[in-house]
C-alpha cells in the first residue's frame, strides 16, 4: 500500500514541481512584472528605503493588528529555513551551478509575483470574530472574484492547512533533531547509542517553545519573529562573507561556473549533471520553493498588518525575495562553492544535504565550530519556519471551519513537532511537498485574474505620490 502511495505521489510530484509549473511560477512573475511597469526594478530603491531604511522605526498596532515589520518578519520566519541551506546546495549538487542563475531568474520574476500577493491579501482582508485580520489566497479569491470562486479558495485552504503538518513542521523539526545529534557526536561519538534520546528532548524543547508563542496568537508570533529573524540573519550572513572573504580568489571563477553552466552545465561538471534543462528545473525549483513566491502562504502573515495601503506593504513583498533569495542563498552557494565543498559532488544525491554546508564553513571555522555554527543556523531558521506556518496552517482552517478550530489545530500542530523529531516520516514529508506545490495551482489563478485589480492599484498610488 504504502509503495503504490509513493508512486502515486511521485508522479504527482513530478508534475507539480515539473516544468510547466514551474514555467506557470515564472511565467505569472514576467507578466506581472510588464503589468506593473517593472516594479521590483523600477521601484527598487523605494521599496529598499521603505522597509529595510524603516526597520529600526517604531510603530503600534492595534487590537488584531501587527506592524508592518512584525508581518514581513512572520512572512520572512515562514520563509528563510532549510531550503536556504539544505535546499540551495541540493540545487548546485543535482543541477550544477547553473542552477544558482536560473534562481536568481526565479527571484527577480517572484519579487513581482509577491508584491502582488501581498498587494491583493491586504486589499481583500477581512476581520474575524475575534476582531483580527485575516487574509490571503482563500480571501482574495472569495473577495475579489466573488461567490462563484469560493470552493476554489477552499481548495487552497485545504491545501495549505496539510502542507503545514509536512514543510512546515515536520520537515524543519527534522533537520533540527538531525543538526543536534551530529553536534553531538562531533563532540562525543559516544552519544550516537543515544540520539534518539537526543532528538525526543531537542521536539519536547522546539515544542514546548512554539507552543507557547502560537496559542498566544499572531500578535505574539509578530513579536517573537520580529526579534529572532534580524539576528538569525545577521549572524549567518557575516559567518557566509568570511568563509567566502576567506577563499576570496574563488570568486571569480565560482561566478564564471554559475553564468557558464546556466547554459552549458557538462562543461563546468564534466558531463556529470547533462543538459541544460536539468540546471535550470533544478534552480527555479529550489529558488520557488525556498522564497515561495506564487504559493500564496506569505500574504496570510502580511495580511495582519496594521499598514492600511496595499501598496506601502507589498513592497515588503519585494524585499522579501530579494533578502531571502538574492542575499541568503547566493551566499550559501558561494560558501559551498568558493570552499570547494561541492567539488566532485556533481549528480551525487546522498551529498545534497546539510554535511556538504557545513563543509563549506568547516574550511575556515573547523569541524566542530563549522557544525555547532549550522546547527544554530538551522536552528533559528527551522524554528522560525515552524511558527510562520503555524501561522499559515490555523488561517487556513479558519478559513474552513471557523475560530473554534484554531486551539485543536494548535494543539494538534505542536504534538507533530515531537513526533516528527523523533520517527521517519518521509512519506509524510514527500505527500506534504506535493500538497504545498499544489497550493500554487488556485493562488496563481487567483493572481492571473486579478493581476487588472494590482496592475491599476500599482498605478494609481505611484501617481499619487508623484503629485
Amino acid at each position: 500500500m504504502e509503495e503504490a502511495i509513493t508512486r502515486i505521489n511521485d508522479a504527482v510530484n513530478g508534475f507539480v514541481w515539473g516544468p510547466v509549473m514551474l514555467v506557470l511560477l515564472v511565467g505569472t512573475g514576467i507578466y506581472l512584472t510588464i503589468g506593473t511597469g517593472f516594479i521590483q526594478f523600477s521601484k527598487f530603491g523605494y521599496a529598499m528605503r521603505n522597509t529595510l531604511g524603516k526597520i529600526f522605526k517604531k510603530s503600534e498596532a492595534g487590537a488584531g493588528e501587527i506592524t508592518p515589520f512584525q508581518a514581513v518578519s512572520t512572512a520572512l520566519a515562514a520563509t528563510v529555513g532549510t531550503g536556504n541551506i539544505v535546499g540551495v546546495t541540493t540545487a548546485i549538487i543535482m543541477g550544477g551551478p547553473g542552477a544558482v542563475f536560473w534562481m536568481w531568474i526565479a527571484a527577480l520574476a517572484g519579487m513581482c509575483t509577491k508584491y502582488a500577493e501581498v498587494l491583493l491579501a491586504v486589499k481583500y482582508r477581512e476581520r474575524n470574530d475575534k476582531g483580527d485580520w485575516v487574509g490571503g489566497p482563500m480571501y482574495y479569491i472569495k473577495n475579489g472574484l466573488g461567490k462563484n470562486f469560493k470552493w476554489l479558495g477552499g481548495v487552497f485552504a485545504v491545501l495549505g492547512a496539510i502542507a503545514a503538518f509536512g514543510i512546515g513542521n515536520i520537515a524543519q523539526i527534522n533537520s533540527i533533531a538531525t543538526s543536534v545529534k551530529d553536534v553531538a557526536i562531533a563532540f562525543d561519538p559516544a552519544v550516537s547509542s543515544s540520539s534518539g534520546t537526543i532528538a525526543l528532548v531537542t521536539g519536547i524543547v522546539v515544542a514546548a517553545f512554539v507552543g507557547v508563542v502560537v496559542i498566544g496568537g499572531v500578535k505574539r508570533i509578530g513579536q517573537v519573529t520580529e526579534k529572532l529573524v534580524p539576528f538569525m540573519a545577521v549572524i549567518y550572513i557575516i559567518c557566509a562573507i568570511i568563509v567566502v572573504i576567506a577563499h576570496a580568489g574563488s570568486i571569480g571563477p565560482v561566478f564564471g561556473m554559475i553564468f557558464k553552466g546556466a547554459f552549458n552545465p557538462s562543461a563546468v561538471t564534466g558531463g556529470v549533471v547533462g543538459a541544460m534543462l536539468v540546471a535550470m528545473q533544478k534552480g527555479v525549483a529550489r529558488g520557488v520553493f525556498s522564497n515561495e513566491a506564487g504559493l500564496g502562504s506569505a500574504p496570510i502573515a502580511h495580511a495582519a498588518t496594521s499598514e492600511r495601503e496595499p501598496v506601502k506593504q507589498a513592497i515588503y513583498g519585494i524585499f522579501e525575495v530579494f533578502m531571502d533569495t538574492i542575499v541568503i542563498c547566493t551566499l550559501t552557494a558561494l560558501v559551498v562553492m568558493c570552499s570547494g565543498a561541492a567539488d566532485g559532488r556533481w549528480g551525487v544525491k546522498e551529498a545534497a544535504s546539510a554535511s556538504t554546508t557545513i563543509a563549506g564553513f568547516s574550511t575556515v571555522f573547523g569541524a566542530k565550530f563549522g557544525s555547532t555554527l549550522l546547527c544554530v543556523g538551522l536552528l533559528l531558521f527551522a524554528t522560525s519556519t515552524i511558527l510562520g506556518w503555524a501561522l499559515y496552517g490555523s488561517r487556513c482552517m479558519e478559513y474552513l471551519f471557523g475560530t473554534k478550530s484554531l486551539l485543536p489545530y494548535q494543539v494538534a500542530f505542536v504534538i507533530v513537532i515531537v513526533l516528527g523529531a523523533t520517527m521517519d516520516l518521509k512519506l509524510v514529508w514527500d505527500i506534504s511537498d506535493t500538497l504545498n506545490g499544489l497550493m500554487a495551482f488556485p493562488n496563481l489563478v487567483g493572481l492571473l485574474l486579478l493581476s487588472p485589480v494590482v496592475i491599476k492599484t500599482t498605478k494609481e498610488y505611484f501617481k499619487a505620490i508623484k503629485k
